[in-house]
């Protein structure tokens, strides 16, 4: 059986299992992996980081996105890509857009969901940097109901995870919210957390946070 390995406070071990549980993929999972550099936990995983898939046979894939795309290869009946070639292509476009100029971007300011201090150096640039990717985002998403069109996709399993996380820390850097701007955005995310999928990784990520800050 499938194992992800991770833990439910990650945006990208999430994004991975909320497409999990959507496809209907039976699975376990190992929540417990953080990311360390310790040898053991290397062969595991190459670079040190989670999420990673563990298969039969002692098969392993990391990063969130080739786990999506191998699950998408390997149990097609739930797609959660479209059929038609540009339309595959543009949720892709999305995803890189969100992920690479949004939600990496933003990362630069993830201390403070911490209590720790980011310079005001890095808190400029990220904020010219995260302007002009949100800028781009907006004109590549559609919201008709699903962010990259009709179909729920592997879009949605990320922007669900990700653009929380881009308001919350431009509060806190900002004193306000980056995506508040985007009218459709509050409906489009709390419809999505109706869904089972995305309320059973939405429950997990909030107990785990919670028993975070009780240590």
């Amino acid at each position: 059986m499938l194992r992800l390995c991770g833990f439910p406070i990650s945006n990208y071990y999430n994004k991975a299992r909320i497409a999990m549980l959507e496809k209907g993929v039976a699975h376990e999972t190992d929540a417990a992996c953080r990311p360390s550099q310790e040898e053991a936990f290397l062969a595991r995983s190459p670079i040190g980081k989670v999420p990673f898939l563990e298969l039969d046979g002692g098969r392993r894939l990391s990063e969130s996105q080739v786990i999506c795309e191998y699950l998408e290869d390997a149990y097609p009946q739930v797609p959660l890509l479209p059929r038609d070639p540009y339309e595959r292509a543009r949720v892709r476009e999305v995803l890189v857009y969100l992920e690479l100029h949004v939600e990496l971007v933003v990362r630069r300011l993830y201390g403070l969901l911490f209590g720790r201090t980011v310079e005001d150096d890095v808190k400029a640039r990220t904020e010219k940097d995260l302007v002009k990717g949100l800028r781009a985002l907006k004109t590549l998403t559609r919201y008709d109901p699903y962010i990259a069109g009709r179909e729920l996709t592997l879009a949605d399993c990320a922007a669900f995870v990700h653009l929380p996380l881009v308001s919350l820390a431009t509060k806190l850097a900002y004193g306000r919210d980056f995506l508040e701007d985007i009218a459709p955005l509050k409906p489009y995310l709390r419809k999505l957390g109706e869904r089972p999928a995305f309320a059973k990784v939405n429950e997990d990520r909030k107990a785990a946070q919670a028993a975070l800050a009780k240590q």
